[in-house]
């Protein structure tokens, strides 16, 4: 039986030759990313921006957009986003802080349910303060932090130094094109999107620990050959190993997307946008900084010859 391969056997494609147009593509959108950060900002949800959210059911199975509207307005609740989610008559409506504390996010959600209780089925109602939602963001920034500290605390100690900074640059520019696609998309950032964005850290470390050890094997096999094309050939002999694994991950996060409904909505789209990038970085930014900071397959002969010279003579001779 002939296995299924989405890669061919031995490939020799030259992915190092496209460095010079990665590199400035990556920087490019990475600027783009923080100006969009700073000066157009994140759809934060109800749990970061606080505020009301009602998730109703149209009873005809029909939402009257622009009616909806009109009548959302016409209640003195300042300004109200509804959406629509799928074809089925589903809408969420929310509201900004309202001021009054309790009593007037009570108030409001009174409001809404005598303007609409009649045509829509009030399915779910959350209310977060402005306290909880600045509490919500100072934890869920600084479970972000913590993680990507860890992350890149491993990376220097799981590789040489040269390889640690090429995975550093890798992960914080995941991070940093994750950020700009929330700005430009502008999905709802909630909880579960903190979710994603460690995910998509962790996947991005599986996919750069894979490639930069294939590199680091095959470096110390073939001392002879240049940094492009051992790089090259350490690509290759993955590729098939990648290329599953995304298109897996891939599949699975498109059933979410589809079928999951609107509460994993924005943490399976930021996760189908990671796979994508994490790939590309393990590849076109991760690795070719290895040729930008000359390593060359000396150094591991440099490495092993200062791990021989601290050694005791009875250690050389059970190496020998």
């Amino acid at each position: 039986m002939k296995l299924l391969r989405l890669a061919p056997e031995n490939t020799r494609f030259g992915f190092m030759r496209f460095r010079r147009v990665s590199y400035p593509l990556s920087a490019t959108l990475s600027i783009i990313s923080v100006l969009m950060f700073l000066f157009v900002g994140m759809n934060f949800g109800i749990d970061f921006a606080g505020g009301t959210q009602v998730d109703m059911r149209a009873n005809s199975g029909e939402v009257h957009m622009a009616e909806l509207r009109a009548k959302a307005d016409s209640l003195g609740l300042g300004p109200v986003e509804i959406q629509q989610i799928g074809s089925g008559g589903d809408v969420l409506l929310r509201l900004s802080v309202q001021p009054g504390g309790d009593s007037g996010e009570q108030k409001a959600i009174a409001k809404l349910r005598d303007a609409f209780s009649n045509d829509y089925a009030f399915r779910s109602v959350d209310s977060v303060g402005p306290t909880v939602s600045s509490e919500l963001v100072q934890s869920g920034t600084l479970g972000v932090v913590v993680a990507i500290v860890a992350v890149l605390t491993y990376l220097w100690f799981r590789f040489e130094w040269q390889f640690a900074v090429g995975a550093i640059i890798g992960t914080m520019h995941d991070l940093l094109l994750t950020v700009g696609f929330f700005c430009v998309t502008q999905l709802e950032f909630n909880q579960t999107s903190i979710a994603a964005i460690l995910t998509i850290v962790g996947y991005s470390l599986n996919e750069t620990v894979v490639v930069l050890d294939r590199i680091r094997e095959v470096m110390r096999k073939y001392k002879r050959l240049s940094t492009s094309e051992i790089i090259d050939m350490s690509v290759n002999a993955v590729l098939p190993r990648t290329i599953m694994t995304a298109t897996t991950v891939f599949l699975a996060l498109l059933a979410l997307f589809f079928l999951g409904g609107h509460v994993i909505r924005s943490f399976s789209a930021a996760m189908i946008w990671g796979i994508f990038v994490a790939t590309y970085s393990s590849i076109f930014i991760c690795s070719p900084m290895l040729i930008y900071m000359g390593v060359r397959a000396d150094v591991f002969d440099r490495k092993d010859r200062d791990e021989g010279a601290g050694a005791t003579p009875a250690d050389r001779k059970v190496k020998v």
